[in-house]
């Protein structure tokens, strides 16, 4: 019977740590609900681009020196990480939110619209959070506010990382999370966890998914070189057109016939060709540019090398060469499925069992995953579109009509702040 009632003992022990914090939580979760959404609307009216978030920073940079926080400004270009420093030893948890807007013309009449512009790709744009970083911002500041509210029974710190450019930039080397993490943002910390608003999930509710969650990406080029000639008289050189198609054509068999979809998928999408200027002329050369989405390393090497393989190889067939480049940008994001399980019953607590969802791998990016590759780290999605709506019909992140339902940020306040008290708990 001992060996029995022990292992039960220390577990409601743990229980107990965990769970003494949140109704304070909640009490302040909702006290500054308003706060939070007034926050985000004015980040919304005032998007800025990546490495350009200087008033952003500096609004996030006086919150949290008004809640007695270390403060440091300018971290990987325009970041800024704040350090609360719990009133009892334990573990650094961090907390994360993406800062940067895109290159969108907003669309959607809201009385707080953006109408910011800007100068991207040399081209003038409008400027918009048409992916949900205001959100991310202003939900991590409320759980700034509300943890350091109860430092002082804090068993640990919290490191909250306010990250610029999570959607890259064209002018620095790296960018945004992968430069923080270089730069020694992760050091001292412990675990990590993020979110990420969602408008194809219900406001209220939260997704998550244990394993790889978000694929890699990676840029892919590739340039095809043939023999100029007389459209009227092609056997006279070498077609990179007709080869090229070929090319398109024989990289759908990586996923259909190389891949075990049974596992993870994978996507390998040319998004443009450029070859020739003139209805009657074959051109010397075709280029080519696309993306790559995987989820695991050994995935990823696979597709890298088959494309490589059936570019150059059909390009040698039809006498023609196949120049095939493959840049990295962003690793899977992978939730840790010890650390997973762990925070699920922290999921539970803050929105409640039916408003949990397991969601199916995202072959969309992001670069938390680089945070990953340094720490544990857990990242959820929280919902965002109105209550009722058809996923279907509600338009996804990076278009000018996206919308988010604000009804659903003080879940997000909540959860992040019981993933700080609750790990904390554990590590006691």
């Amino acid at each position: 019977m001992k060996r029995i009632i022990l292992p039960m003992l220390l577990i409601s022990a743990t229980a107990i740590g965990q769970t003494k914090l949140r109704p304070a939580i909640d009490k302040q979760a909702t006290a500054i609900e308003s706060k939070v959404i007034e926050w985000r609307r004015d980040f919304h009216e005032h998007p800025e681009l990546g490495n350009q978030e200087v008033r952003t920073a500096k609004i996030i940079a006086d919150h949290l020196r008004s809640l007695g926080m270390e403060v440091t400004e300018n971290v990987a270009v325009t970041g800024v990480v704040g350090v609360l420093k719990g009133g009892k030893p334990g573990p650094m948890v961090a907390l994360r939110a993406d800062m940067d807007a895109l290159p969108v013309t907003e669309r959607v009449d809201v009385p707080f619209k953006s109408t910011v512009t800007a100068t991207f790709n040399n081209q003038q744009t409008g400027v918009m959070h048409a992916c949900g970083h205001d959100s991310h911002v202003a939900i991590l500041m409320g759980a700034a506010e509300v943890l350091a509210g109860m430092k002082d029974q804090l068993e640990g710190s919290v490191k909250f990382i306010f990250q610029p450019a999570e959607e890259g930039v064209s002018d620095v080397e790296m960018a945004g999370a992968e430069l923080m993490v270089k730069e020694g943002v992760m050091n001292d910390v412990d675990a990590i966890f993020g979110l990420h608003i969602w408008a194809q999930v219900e406001a209220g509710k939260i997704g998550y998914r244990s394993g790889p969650s978000m694929a890699a990406v990676d840029i892919l080029g590739i340039d095809v070189h043939g023999t100029q000639a007389h459209g009227a008289s092609p056997w006279s050189g070498v077609d990179p057109i007709v080869t090229s198609s070929q090319i398109v054509m024989g990289l759908q068999t990586i996923l259909s016939r190389s891949v075990n979809i049974t596992q993870n998928p994978a996507i390998v999408t040319i998004g443009a060709i450029h070859g020739g200027i003139r209805h009657n002329i074959i051109p010397e050369k075709v280029e080519m540019i696309g993306t790559i989405r995987t989820f695991g390393a050994e995935q990823q090497a696979l597709v890298h090398r088959r494309i490589t393989e059936i570019a150059t190889n059909i390009a040698e067939s039809a006498g023609a060469k196949a120049e095939v480049s493959i840049t990295k940008l962003y690793p899977a994001t992978i939730n840790p499925p010890e650390l997973t399980a762990k925070m699920v019953p922290s999921l539970k607590a803050a929105a409640g069992d039916a408003n949990l969802i397991v969601m199916d791998p995202m072959t969309g990016s992001e670069d938390f995953s680089f945070f990953q590759q340094e720490k544990p780290g857990f990242f959820i999605f929280l919902g965002g579109m109105k209550k009722g709506a058809d996923p279907l019909k509600t338009p996804s992140h990076h278009t000018p009509d996206f919308y988010l339902d604000e009804s659903g940020f003080i879940l997000g306040v909540r959860t992040l702040s019981y993933f700080v008290v609750d790990y904390m708990g554990m590590k006691k």
